[in-house]
């Protein structure tokens, strides 16, 4: 496990969280990214009064993560409005796992778990590529 200043990862998505627009939910999250050139990125959840277009906290994040560069994150802290660790839903995961690594580190409420234990048989960019090369061996 790498070495992770989880206290300042956490702080960050804290003070992240604080920024974010929830007029309709008042469900305010902040999430902080270690990525792996030692940069932290953030974002915070965007509500829309068109419910579903609302934004979470970790699309911000990985907006930011490839505006300022790209790269994997190797940690990850989200929290809720009271700063405890908080699980980011299916659809986050999944962006978590595609800009992460299946040894990418989530704070969960249970702990610090890798990416390859919250998203299980997880499906990223490199199957879309190996399938569809195995239906042009096959066609």
């Amino acid at each position: 496990m790498p070495d992770i200043d989880w206290d300042t990862l956490t702080h960050a998505a804290r003070e992240v969280m604080s920024k974010a627009y929830v007029p309709y939910s008042r469900f305010k999250v902040g999430v902080a990214g270690l990525v792996d050139d030692g940069r932290i990125v953030v974002g915070c959840n965007v509500e829309n009064a068109s419910y579903g277009v609302g934004l979470c906290a970790e699309c911000g994040m990985v907006s930011s993560l490839q505006a300022t560069g790209g790269g994997k994150l190797i940690a990850v802290a989200c929290v809720d409005q009271h700063g405890a660790p908080l699980m980011p839903c299916g659809r986050c995961r999944q962006l978590l796992w595609e800009h992460g690594l299946p040894t990418t580190l989530l704070r969960t409420p249970e702990g610090v778990l890798p990416m390859s234990e919250i998203l299980p048989q997880a499906f990223g960019p490199r199957d879309l590529i190996d399938r569809a090369d195995d239906a042009v061996n096959r066609g």
